[in-house]
């Protein structure tokens, strides 16, 4: 498969590591130039290309880069990807941490709602997944479908054959993807949730996002003026 993805740190360039090793044909970029990106590209054999070059004819592409840098993404940035390609984002809000405030998202919309906003009109082709796995479980920590012991992941975003394909994904990564309903659900696995950061099984995910509520813990929030 063909893969771009836009955003070289934590999670975005573990997925390159993972999904290169893979086998899959992947383009990876930041907001600089390939060249800051040498030293990753020869370690796994990806492409490292501009970010307006990441998603050209690839049948996947993935945007893991900060939330605040979302409206700084290029007018149709992803547009160049293959008909009907998932457009998996794993990005998180975090307020006081790095992002400052967000108003539409602190007023309730859920986070990947307002990234596919701003991806225009493949915005209806966005997959919420790999947002609360830390990265090094992502790395390392994938397990054969057999496994008694495999993470699950929850993946939220409409229903049809590019949800089906990011479920692939998740299982050739060696983790149990789980049904988190539509995009518009997908705040049941923001940070401060029962499920972020944990390494739950299928059971335990299910459970989790049966518990979440829509109320923001304080640590989560924009601090007060």
């Amino acid at each position: 498969m063909k893969i771009g993805i836009i955003g070289a740190g934590s999670i975005g360039g573990t997925l390159t590591r993972r999904l290169s090793a893979l086998g899959h044909e992947v383009r990876v970029s930041n907001s600089r130039s390939p060249e800051t990106l040498s030293e990753l590209a020869a370690e796994t054999g990806a492409h490292a290309v501009w970010s307006s070059e990441a998603a050209l004819d690839a049948d996947l592409v993935i945007v893991s880069i900060p939330q605040k840098n979302v409206p700084d993404l290029a007018a149709g940035i992803v547009d160049t990807a293959k008909d009907g390609a998932p457009i998996i984002e794993t990005n998180n809000y975090y307020p006081q941490q790095r992002d400052g405030l967000i108003a539409d998202i602190e007023n309730g919309k859920p986070e990947s709602v307002w990234v596919a906003e701003h991806l225009g009109s493949r915005g209806a082709d966005v997959v919420k997944v790999f947002n609360g796995i830390y990265w090094k479980h992502l790395l390392e920590k994938g397990q054969p479908k057999s496994a008694a012991d495999r993470i699950a992941l929850p993946v939220a975003g409409a229903d049809g054959p590019g949800k089906a394909l990011v479920f692939d994904v998740v299982e050739q990564l060696g983790f149990e993807p789980v049904d988190g309903g539509a995009l518009a659900d997908s705040w049941r696995q923001h940070p401060g949730t029962p499920v972020y950061g944990k390494d739950f099984d299928a059971d335990g995910v299910k459970a989790a996002l049966a518990e979440a509520t829509t109320e923001r813990a304080p640590e989560w929030s924009a601090a007060p003026a």
